[in-house]
């Protein structure tokens, strides 16, 4: 018999953005590092392939990036075989959305942009009518949307009418750290959406909670908050890379199901046994 291998030995099941197949489900963003370095050696320890960019951070700082952030990001991305992943962070309505993703195409060379409109000041909550509506016009000018949004099964549903072929639903509001907030809402989605790669982005705080989302079966995960501001965020981009290979993992052996009632692990009931 041949013996069990390692979970390192393993080859890594590959899933998609798009058309593009890829290995890590653990996607990475790269604001509010403390310096370039350590944000060179989390990426490299997260062991992402997508890394996420701020548009407008972007635009700002051509000509004068003093400290290389957007280099490092660039070079970074190139030595590990990452794509970037610019997003339209900032932006209030669907027509300044749609402007910063084309800027983006020809500054980045991708057609690939993570839509961000926001609605609401407090909570940063997506506005679900101006994200279909930019969604819906840049899926006709080519691009591979990732929208992000709310765990709301019915503007998913819009989005995904409208071409959108991932989805980017919130654990909880943006640099939060909650973890996920509604679990049943993520299972919905999960379970209506079946074909529709899901990828929850926003709110998770502790490499737990990406263990959460993945046994719930989502594709992926996107963080930054909680690897840029950690006391040592290199180690603990290796903590999320982990618990992301962790979770998927559990889901797919299978999670045994809940009861609200114990269950003996040695039922005896029914079984015949000796008093000795």
């Amino acid at each position: 018999m041949e013996p069990p291998r390692s979970l390192h030995s393993l080859p890594a099941a590959t899933w998609r953005i798009g058309d593009t197949p890829l290995t890590s489900r653990f996607l990475l963003g790269t604001a509010g590092y403390p310096s370039p370095q350590t944000l060179r050696e989390a990426i490299v320890a997260s062991g992402s392939q997508v890394l996420t960019l701020g548009l407008k951070r972007t635009l700002a700082v051509q000509g004068g990036d003093d400290n290389g952030f957007v280099d490092i990001i660039k070079t970074t991305a190139r030595e590990q075989g990452a794509h970037l992943l610019p997003n339209t962070a900032g932006c209030r309505s669907a027509r300044e959305a749609i402007t910063l993703a084309h800027m983006a195409r020809e500054l980045l060379g991708t057609h690939w942009v993570k839509l961000e409109v926001v609605g609401d000041e407090q909570t940063l909550q997506p506005d679900p009518f101006e994200l279909v509506a930019a969604a819906r016009q840049l899926v006709s000018d080519g691009f591979e949307v990732l929208p992000y949004c709310t765990d709301d099964l019915v503007t998913c549903q819009r989005l995904v009418d409208a071409g959108c072929r991932v989805l980017m639903p919130w654990g909880a509001p943006i640099g939060s750290g909650l973890g996920l907030l509604n679990p049943w809402a993520l299972r919905t989605l999960r379970a209506r959406l079946p074909h529709t790669t899901l990828i929850v982005d926003a709110g998770l705080g502790a490499p737990s909670h990406a263990t959460a989302a993945m046994e719930l079966g989502m594709d992926a995960v996107l963080l930054n908050s909680a690897v840029a501001h950690a006391v040592d965020p290199v180690r603990m981009a290796t903590a999320f890379r982990h618990a992301v290979q962790a979770g998927r993992t559990g889901f797919e052996a299978g999670l045994m199901p809940t009861s609200d009632v114990a269950v003996a692990t040695t039922p005896v009931g029914g079984q015949p046994f000796v008093l000795l």
